[in-house]
């Protein structure tokens, strides 16, 4: 299942995707598939989480994405989902982390993003909700967000030489030639 995640330089990953009016069947075997996509990844990955996933990720140009519940406990397998999410306010403290994505492989990037958001979503059930998130869970949710209209956190650090990252067998974060970034037709296509 792993293998169905969409990676660079596929196109999918640059379009916009659509609103979802209703929560069919349809929509909730997208979210069965993105949930057991993003476990069956993690599987090949022991360094790794899955923290989130959005449906264009897997070719599916459609409004919603997934978060994991738990982001300290890989062993926590519950994903929230999240239909047509909206960001409302983000704040103007800009915090810088790493992140990294199931559709950018071996490539980790320090990222500023505001450290608190404020966004609108639908629930699976068809609740709508507002959630006010900080740091972590901030991030991840911006992240996800850009998905859902063509953009990639590495469009965020293009450009910045010291941004970029790879895990080391270990695990361990290491420095990525940018040279070799800038041209790597397989991130930019």
């Amino acid at each position: 299942m792993k293998d169905k995640i969409i990676v660079t330089p596929d196109s999918i990953l640059r379009q916009k995707s659509e609103e979802i009016k209703k929560i069919t069947p349809e929509i909730e075997e997208i979210i069965a598939e993105m949930r057991a996509t993003a476990l069956d990844w993690e599987k090949d990955h022991p360094h790794e989480m899955s923290a989130a996933m959005a449906a264009p990720q897997l070719g599916h140009l459609k409004r919603v994405i997934i978060v994991r519940e738990n982001n300290d406990d890989k062993d926590e397998k519950a994903f929230l989902a999240l239909v047509n999410p909206e960001v409302l306010r983000v704040s103007t403290k800009m915090k810088k982390d790493y992140e990294g994505c199931l559709s950018v492989p071996s490539v980790y990037g320090m990222v500023a993003r505001p450290d608190k958001v404020t966004i609108t979503a639908t629930l699976e059930d068809g609740t709508g909700v507002k959630i006010k998130a900080t740091d972590g869970l901030a991030r991840t949710l911006l992240h996800e967000i850009d998905h859902l209209d063509g953009v990639l956190f590495i469009d965020h650090i293009r450009g910045k030489k010291d941004a970029f990252f790879t895990l080391d067998d270990k695990g361990d974060l290491q420095p990525l030639d940018y040279s070799k970034v800038e041209n790597d037709k397989t991130l930019w296509g």
